[in-house]
């Protein structure tokens, strides 16, 4: 339930990158020790991918809500519980992890939120290069083989998840394998990064061409996962939105540069310090409308599309989103429409005609960062907003309500029966 007209005002402390988290977390099936990963968000995904490991056979103990030993030397299942991978998409990486740890998967389809199609055709592309033979007929993905070698691999689109899933199973594998229109996410950096640290030889990430030489084993280690750049480019809008002044803390400046030069476009100040970021907006400062495209990294996150389509409903003249990456991504306009925005979706497409106000109402939250949309724009609308479906919401973000209530927020969350939220 939000209550909106608060400006927000305050400093926020970002959490750790949840993209990065469930890339990580899989990998650790790679290292026969232990690892301690730190700065871990504590929302519904990490938790559900430690469960994931821990009916591996993989030995977890909390250090804290942010810290946690992980030690998979004693995983003897390529088999993971059907009922949790269904219940996200990075289980998708099991495939890789599994497959580079015993040449072997037997993974069902992935779940996680719905935006169109999501083929994983490149994943199965990057195991067949490597020597894998991949069976579907029976409605798992039944992967094995004999041994891993060395691959060139080239992907058709540029795609995270299967460079995810590459770079797990060439890790382990005899020979260099080189990834080409390799996807340059920091949560790619992020993996290799930590697979390097544990051992590995991972050269390239962050460009379009990694090169991996495949090492026999890997060693355990410490290692803090990196700030969460989809969650700091949330606070950055929802303080435009509002009109505020917030300054977020625990970030990565360049990881937020397209999102605040956009911001910059449309009429908020924004400006960068070595951990931080600012964004407010003064009295008399005016908003002007701008144009955008979700598309890989570099380019502007898909994951910050809806977010900057709920703080445009408000400015005015007509900004256009185009959606880069996915074929079904605008669904929850239909729920900022249900508040008065003015928008009209053809295909990939988003035209959105500023309203002087939104008009709070009952909505919900399609998908996680659709969810990031509603509060946004509850945060904005006149009268009170109610969010069913956050289950979407708490599944990539922590502690969210706490955090915008300490920046002025009237927020609060209310349990329903028999309701899918918690």
């Amino acid at each position: 339930m939000i209550r909106g007209g608060n400006t927000l005002r305050g400093t926020v402390e970002i959490s750790g990158a949840k993209n990065a988290a469930v890339a990580i977390l899989p990998a650790c099936l790679l290292v026969k020790a232990k690892c301690r990963l730190e700065n871990l968000p504590d929302i519904k995904d990490v938790k559900i991918y430690i469960k994931m490991l821990e009916r591996l056979n993989a030995k977890v103990e909390k250090i804290d809500d942010h810290t946690y030993d992980i030690d998979c030397s004693d995983v003897n299942s390529y088999c993971p519980d059907r009922d949790l991978t269904r219940k996200m998409r990075g289980s998708s990486y099991l495939m890789g992890a599994l497959l580079g740890r015993f040449h072997r998967f037997k993974v069902d389809p992935p779940g996680g939120c719905d935006f169109g199609t999501r083929p994983i055709d490149q994943h199965i592309k990057s195991f067949k290069a490597l020597g894998c033979k991949i069976d579907d007929s029976m409605g798992i993905i039944d992967g094995q083989a004999d041994e891993l070698h060395k691959a060139n691999i080239f992907f058709d689109v540029v795609s995270v998840g299967a460079t995810v899933n590459a770079i797990l199973a060439a890790t382990l594998a005899d020979g260099t394998t080189v990834i080409e229109n390799a996807a340059r996410e920091p949560h790619i950096v992020d993996l290799a990064n930590f697979l390097n640290h544990m051992g590995a030889n991972i050269r390239g990430a962050g460009t379009d061409t990694i090169r991996i030489r495949g090492v026999q084993e890997l060693h355990g280690g410490s290692y803090a996962i990196i700030p969460d750049q989809i969650e700091a480019g949330t606070f950055m809008i929802a303080a435009a939105a509002t009109r505020g002044d917030v300054t977020i803390t625990n970030v990565i400046p360049r990881h937020l540069e397209i999102i605040g030069n956009k911001l910059t476009e449309a009429g908020v100040r924004v400006e960068y310090g070595p951990d931080y970021a600012r964004v407010w907006v003064e009295e008399n400062d005016t908003m002007s409308s701008i144009s955008f495209i979700a598309l890989p990294y570099p380019g502007y996150p898909t994951d910050m599309q809806p977010q900057m389509v709920a703080f445009l409903s408000t400015v005015p003249g007509s900004s256009i989103a185009r959606e880069g990456v996915w074929d079904n991504r605008f669904r929850y306009c239909n729920q900022l429409k249900r508040m008065g925005a003015r928008i009209r979706v053809e295909g990939k497409l988003a035209i959105i005609d500023g309203v002087e106000k939104l008009t709070g109402t009952k909505v919900r939250a399609d998908d996680l960062r659709a969810g990031a949309a509603m509060i946004i724009a509850g945060l904005m609308a006149h009268g009170q907003t109610e969010i069913t479906n956050i289950y979407h919401i708490d599944r990539g973000y922590e502690n969210f309500e706490n955090k915008f209530i300490a920046l002025g927020g009237d927020i609060r969350r209310v349990i329903e029966m028999n309701s899918d939220d918690e």
